[in-house]
């Protein structure tokens, strides 16, 4: 459960290890948290079989404002591919793998929460 009366950046941190822990029973292995870098930062890094995962996680506390998945922006979209190429000049093994952009969405509704995993949610060009 994530905890309402935390700060935005302790429930962001909570959102992230759900969505870290979700990913790793879903058979994805991390690989870095919070890569920053000027051009932006990407929430989780990981492994699925040989593809590079860039995972950008996205907290609501309701659905008034439309899904977490949806906010993800064309700003935040470019912000992320910057982000990414730039992880992956700086990590050159790393960048011979194909890799995806997928976004996680966690909705706390009430004492449940919903997670929305949306695979391959932003296109590279």
């Amino acid at each position: 459960m994530l905890k309402k009366t935390l700060s935005s950046s302790e429930r962001g941190q909570q959102a992230e290890e759900r969505a870290c822990r979700f990913l790793q029973d879903k058979g994805l292995k991390l690989l870095t948290r919070n890569y920053s870098c000027r051009q932006g930062e990407i929430d989780l890094v990981m492994h699925d079989n040989d593809m590079l995962v860039f995972v950008e996680v996205r907290y609501r506390s309701n659905k008034h404002y439309g899904s977490a998945v949806e906010s993800v922006d064309s700003r935040k979209q470019a912000k992320l591919i910057r982000a990414a190429q730039h992880y992956l000049q700086q990590h050159r093994q790393a960048a011979r793998n194909p890799c995806r952009f997928d976004v996680i969405g966690i909705i706390a509704n009430g004492t449940e929460i919903e997670i929305d995993w949306l695979r391959n949610a932003i296109e590279m060009h």
